[in-house]
């Protein structure tokens, strides 16, 4: 559900015109999504991932009818692309072995319930931001497109990265808060209130649909 205690902008008008706007679905993957990914087999409560993937697909499918660009973000690891700074990271934090999430060929690396159509954008990423090593930014310039609607997992990590880099790349922002997820109600909360303050307007899912009906 939307943080009520949180400002959300409810009419649109045309902030979001299809012509200029991408709907991007991040991370929505096995790994981070699914109870049987590698998040679940921890026994996390996926309940909240769940919940954000009923709106995103309600909101992909808005996204179609309204003729707005939908782009699907992928992590896709190998053992050789995990970069020394997340090694060092999570061994020196006490993480076990090798997490080894979203490896390509294992599984926890496909899409969960969300399936790209053609013409839509793909990007396959090995970190957290979805520009970041990547020709996500080509491929919105090409098309046009100078406003991004975020949705997708996690809040506090891949959808704030994302989200970030795009500002600072002269995207107008918004986030979805009742289209993300994170693992913890604060954590989530928390996400959200730090992009609000710096570079993101937040919207729910019903005045996205409303503003792509109208």
């Amino acid at each position: 559900m939307p943080d009520t205690a949180l400002p959300h902008v409810t009419d649109l008008g045309d902030m979001i015109a299809p012509a200029r706007t991408a709907l991007i679905v991040v991370d929505v993957q096995v790994d981070f999504a699914s109870k049987d990914g590698l998040i679940g087999r921890y026994g996390t409560d996926m309940s909240p991932a769940e919940n954000a993937i009923d709106r995103i697909e309600a909101l992909i499918a808005a996204a179609r009818r309204a003729g707005a660009t939908v782009g699907f973000m992928r992590v896709m690891t190998r053992p050789e692309t995990d970069s020394n700074a997340l090694k060092t990271w999570m061994a020196r934090k006490g993480t076990p072995g090798d997490a080894g999430i979203c490896r390509v060929g294992g599984g926890g690396e496909a899409y969960y319930r969300v399936q790209p159509e053609p013409g839509d954008i793909e990007v396959e990423k090995l970190v957290y931001s979805s520009f970041h090593g990547t020709d996500f930014e080509q491929k919105l310039r090409a098309r046009g497109i100078d406003t991004l609607v975020l949705t997708g997992l996690t809040t506090d990590c891949c959808v704030d990265s994302t989200a970030r880099d795009a500002f600072h790349r002269d995207f107008h922002t918004f986030v979805v808060s009742d289209a993300c997820a994170s693992f913890e109600p604060d954590v989530h909360s928390g996400a959200l209130k730090a992009l609000a303050s710096h570079t993101s307007l937040l919207v729910t899912t019903d005045a996205v649909v409303a503003a792509w009906l109208a």
